[in-house]
């Protein structure tokens, strides 16, 4: 397998129509009154935010913008609003700093020079708003990971990542910013480099140590099974780099699980007692 760029390409049209549809269903056979997205700015949230509008109607969208005083940004909230005049959707915005530093104070060991414990605080306590939302409105929550954000675990359990459904998870990063030129989600919006917002300063491929160009290209040889060593040499990084990757999708895992349990009866929630959307 060649390891280039053409290996992430797709069809646009018809990847555009699945995710529609599968929104479309998903919240009609959940009886949802609408859907609410957690609209940061960032290219994942508003590509979610655009193909809901799309598969729903944008009146039937809410984007709830959360942002807090130590990572405020007005181009993320100026690109929020940019994508939800051109998809017509619903807005809310919410200064969640209140909320935070009741939080801080109320922790008998908070700690803030702790900042993934900190910052981990700030998603959860942004979901904690999106389902309020979500319960008061009756909508269910539309998420936005992605495949190479997923795969390594970089998101935080029970924040980011807490969704009902999460239509793009199965397309890597570079794959989204396809998909959202496509669509028509504004260039800015797609150019701009992908944050958490969780610290000032933070970057994705910064804390992550690789370009998405070729992080994903690493991800998808790892997905195919295919050797590090010749993942390494196609991609031009070091052997050495495409192990410590590998190695930390591997012990991701348990991130991406439901919740696990011991196996004491005939089926078991979440192994194999599972039932369908459909009923």
């Amino acid at each position: 397998m060649k390891l280039t760029e053409a290996v992430l390409d797709i069809n646009w049209a018809e990847v555009a129509e699945k995710i529609k549809g599968f929104i479309k269903d998903y919240a009609k056979k959940a009886g949802a009154k609408g859907l609410i997205v957690s609209l940061s700015g960032g290219v994942d949230s508003c590509t979610v935010a655009a193909l809901s509008s799309l598969a729903v109607g944008g009146k039937n969208v809410l984007g709830l913008m959360l942002p807090e005083k130590e990572t405020w940004d007005e181009t993320d909230i100026k690109h929020s609003k940019l994508v939800a005049k051109k998809f017509f959707l619903e807005i809310q915005q919410c200064d969640i700093t209140p909320t935070l530093e009741a939080l801080y104070r109320s922790i008998p060991v908070f700690d803030p020079a702790e900042k993934v414990c900190k910052g981990n605080l700030k998603a959860r306590t942004r979901m904690i708003y999106v389902y309020y939302y979500a319960n008061k409105l009756g909508r269910i929550v539309c998420g936005s990971s992605d495949k190479s954000e997923t795969m390594l675990g970089y998101f935080t359990k029970w924040g980011d990542i807490a969704a009902d459904i999460s239509p793009i998870m199965d397309l890597y990063k570079t794959q989204v910013r396809k998909l959202a030129r496509y669509i028509g989600v504004p260039e800015p919006i797609i150019a701009k480099p992908s944050s958490p917002a969780l610290w000032p300063g933070q970057t994705a491929e910064n804390e992550l140590g690789l370009k998405y160009e070729q992080l994903d290209l690493v991800l998808y040889g790892l997905e195919h099974f295919m050797d590090t060593g010749d993942i390494a040499e196609q991609v031009g990084v070091g052997k050495t780099v495409v192990e410590k990757i590998r190695n930390r999708w591997l012990s991701a895992e348990h991130k991406r699980r439901a919740l696990l349990t011991t196996k004491l009866e005939y089926r078991t929630v979440g192994m194999d007692f599972r039932l369908p959307r459909s009923q």
